[in-house]
């Protein structure tokens, strides 16, 4: 079977063979950003990330055999920039939330229920919410993208030994006994993986 390193070497002469990594690898990515992002907003994503791996092709360090690591990678890369370009939009919702005004209110509604991949994360999303950015990356790639310690390290450009004290740390806050329930809200609460990716989008910009 052809590896990937293979593909890609002959992608530079060829640009049609890149479909291959296509083909090879978009369902994993896919689901790896369908669950940071929800499934309505993963499409623009899982596109940019290929786009970007194809222009890249050339600088792919052709020793590594597969090229998930790497589109992981990107793919992390191109969702802190969608964060990044969403806190804008997420803050004047919020605003407008508070002041009452009911367009802006479905907006915002229409806005959660599109990220509400899943609720599985529920009984840990404040701990998971309180991690740092980088600490998420690492753990999300582990858990959602399937990667192991070497291949996340690839991923992020991270030494090894970075990703195993990161994932401890994470085994450590996420084990430890969960917070004191918060008061009953008058509203419907969101869902975990909501309050997960609303917080990196404010942690992204130094809100958290």
């Amino acid at each position: 079977m052809t590896n990937d390193n293979d593909i890609i070497r002959d992608s530079i002469t060829s640009a049609e063979r890149f479909a291959e990594i296509f083909e090879r690898h978009i369902t994993a990515v896919t689901a790896y950003v369908a669950r940071r992002v929800g499934p309505h907003a993963s499409d623009d994503i899982v596109s940019e990330t290929f786009l970007a791996a194809f222009r890249r092709r050339k600088r792919y360090d052709m020793t590594r055999t597969s090229a998930l690591p790497w589109l992981m990678g990107i793919a992390t890369k191109v969702l802190a920039q969608h964060r990044r370009a969403q806190a804008t939009h997420w803050r004047a919702l919020h605003a407008a939330f508070g002041a009452g005004d009911e367009d802006t209110v479905d907006d915002l509604d229409r806005s959660i229920s599109r990220l509400d991949a899943s609720a599985q994360l529920e009984d840990l999303f404040p701990r998971i919410a309180a991690l740092s950015a980088r600490d998420r990356e690492v753990l999300f790639l582990h858990a959602w993208g399937d990667l192991t310690y070497p291949e996340i390290a690839a991923a992020l450009g991270i030494p090894i030994g970075t990703v195993r004290s990161r994932l401890s740390r994470i085994r450590a806050k996420l084990s430890a006994p969960p917070p004191p329930a918060p008061a009953r809200l008058a509203h419907a609460p969101r869902s975990a993986t909501t309050h997960i990716r609303y917080a990196e989008t404010e942690s992204a910009h130094g809100h958290l």
